[in-house]
This record gives structure tokens, sequence and C-alpha cells, in this order.
């Protein structure tokens, strides 16, 4: 980790973010293909961790947070040459949003076995329910 800048980088470029999305193995699971979509999405993060080595863009930790109570670390990705970031990314992460905040996240399956190393615990009893745009057959909620 020699050299890699950790920077809080609320102005993220979608590019950016696309390209190590794309690195990292998350763009399958990602919309990158729609660029306002990810626009949106780091617009609204609470929190943009990144870590660049020598201006370059390597990884990422995306994150919705309180900053009292709940921090949701939506995206971690790290390109794929430089994976021993994620640990610290989690951790600054984790420090930005606060110390009293649980941080929680749901593992890509191919890292299912990576977060226990990091410390993280399996929980049991998460739910999803996918949105409108993977769902279309979703009833309508009236409101």
């Amino acid at each position: 980790m020699t050299n890699v800048i950790f920077l809080h980088e609320p102005a993220l470029s979608a590019a950016e973010f696309t390209d190590v999305l794309q690195r990292s193995g998350l763009a399958e699971r990602r919309p990158v293909a729609n660029p306002d979509r990810i626009e949106r999405m780091l617009l609204n993060a609470d929190l943009l961790i990144t870590a660049r080595l020598r201006g370059q863009l390597i990884g990422v930790a995306r994150a919705l947070t309180d900053f009292s109570y709940a921090c949701y670390l939506s995206d971690l990705a790290v390109d794929k040459t430089h994976q021993r970031l994620g640990r610290e990314l989690l951790a600054r992460t984790h420090a930005a949003a606060g110390p009293d905040t649980t941080l929680i996240l749901l593992a890509a399956p191919a890292a299912v076995d990576y977060y226990p190393h990091l410390g993280m615990t399996n929980h049991p009893s998460c739910w999803t329910l996918p949105g409108t745009a993977r769902s279309p057959t979703l009833p309508a909620t009236g409101l």
C-alpha cells in the first residue's frame, strides 16, 4: 500500500467510478450501462472514500449512513491488481461514518468468504426487495 493515497472524494466522477467497477469485477452487478443512474448513485452517497495510486483511482468505498447508528457500504470496489486495499477502505469508511455505527454490506457472491477475514460477521436475517428496474412485475403500492 506504499504510495496509495486515501481520500474522502464526494465529487468522484461517474466515469472514474465506472472504470474502477469494471476493473474490480463489480460492473456485472451495477448499472454501468446507465451513466445517469451511476451519477445519481454518486450524488446521493454520504461517503465516498477513494484509493489512488499515482493519481489513478484503484479503489472506492461508497456508503450511505446516518453517521450515528448505521452505515450501509453499498460498494467496495478494488481494482483486481490491488486487492489488498479492501481492508483499509473498509476501516476508513467505518471511521468516517463514526465509531458507533454498525457497518452493513451485502457481499458479492464471489466475496462471501472475504469479509469474515476482516472481522465482519454474517447476519442471517437480511432481506431485500428488488427495485422495479429489475422486477417489473412488482405491484404498485398506491403511495
